[in-house]
């Protein structure tokens, strides 16, 4: 087998969970190319939802609840609450002194993708939790008439839809790192996670060269289906399939990656024409489930290359 890195393009928990299945079997080999249309800046600190998450996981640090870091405390948000401020998107206190890092390293003149080797280092992550890119790209969605940055679009309108638009704010001057190109080009295996296909893998895959990248590189591509039991197990992800003319299958999965997947897996018994499919568990409610996954995954992968 060629060395090399086992890429993984993520956002949300899904694919969050997947990357820490692989970690298991892997380890410092993962590379994880991690979405950022959902960047936003609140409370004077820059905040970077799906990095964060994924970083999070990979240290098992992540809360039950999905987001923020186990065990935190809310200190700050029931001070904020009480100066009469509108806290409607809530930040753990540890979560602050985390993101204030960020701030710091940033305005010293790391790049993103620097502050995110030294925060993920801090805490001990192996793999590399690598920024999609180092320019600010915004998601937008348009619902009941009205345009939402895309935290508020989950938080404050609790992900309701339908959904009637979805924007990149600044895609087409943001470019993918150089380290994104580097890990792409030299990946023995490409996996796009079990995330949502419009809101986070397609901010990753809407960056100037990022598709054709993926289309170049020698490794296969695999995606994972983030259906399982025929349900989205967390978020949104029926409302935006619906608004891109998807059907919430293994079949809308694969129309979403047409023409740039060699492979699905999937739980779901399926034909899809010449795309090889995989049929497996994608259920990982458990570290042991994780790896099941993730083990199937990439042996999954690593197959369309025989």
């Amino acid at each position: 087998m060629t060395r090399g890195p086992v890429v993984v393009l993520a956002g949300g928990t899904g694919g969050a969970k997947l990357a820490r299945g692989l970690v298991d079997l892997v380890g410092e080999d993962l590379v994880v190319i991690a979405n950022t249309g959902d960047d936003i800046e609140i409370y004077g600190v820059p905040v970077s939802p799906d990095p964060d998450l994924i970083s999070f996981t990979l240290a098992d640090l992540i809360d039950s609840r999905g987001w923020g870091i186990k065990g935190d405390s809310f200190h700050a948000m029931d001070a904020l609450r009480r100066h009469g401020s509108s806290v409607w998107f809530n930040l753990g206190d540890r979560d602050i002194a985390w993101c204030a890092e960020r701030r710091r390293l940033l305005e010293r003149g790391s790049t993103p993708t620097r502050a995110m080797a030294l925060l993920t280092n801090a805490i001990g992550v192996e793999a590399r939790v690598l920024p999609m890119t180092n320019q600010t790209v915004h998601t937008q969605v348009e619902a009941r008439g009205s345009w939402h940055g895309l935290q508020q679009f989950l938080i404050s309108e609790q992900g309701n839809g339908p959904v009637d638009g979805v924007r990149l704010i600044g895609i087409e001057e943001a470019r993918p790192t150089a380290e994104v190109l580097e890990a792409i080009a030299s990946a023995r295996t490409i996996i796009i996670g079990p995330s949502n296909p419009v809101i986070s893998i397609g901010p990753i895959l809407e960056l100037p060269g990022l598709y054709d990248a993926l289309l170049d590189a020698p490794a296969p591509l695999l995606a994972v289906s983030p259906i399982v039991g025929g349900a989205v197990l967390k978020g949104p992800t029926a409302a935006f399939m619906e608004h891109a003319g998807l059907s919430l299958d293994a079949a809308g999965i694969a129309a979403a990656y047409d023409g740039l997947i060699d492979g699905l897996m999937t739980d779901e018994p399926v034909a899809l024409g010449g795309l090889k499919v995989t049929v497996a568990s994608t259920l990982m409610d458990s570290p042991e489930s994780r790896r099941i996954v993730a083990r199937n995954a990439l042996a999954a992968a690593e197959a369309l290359s025989l």
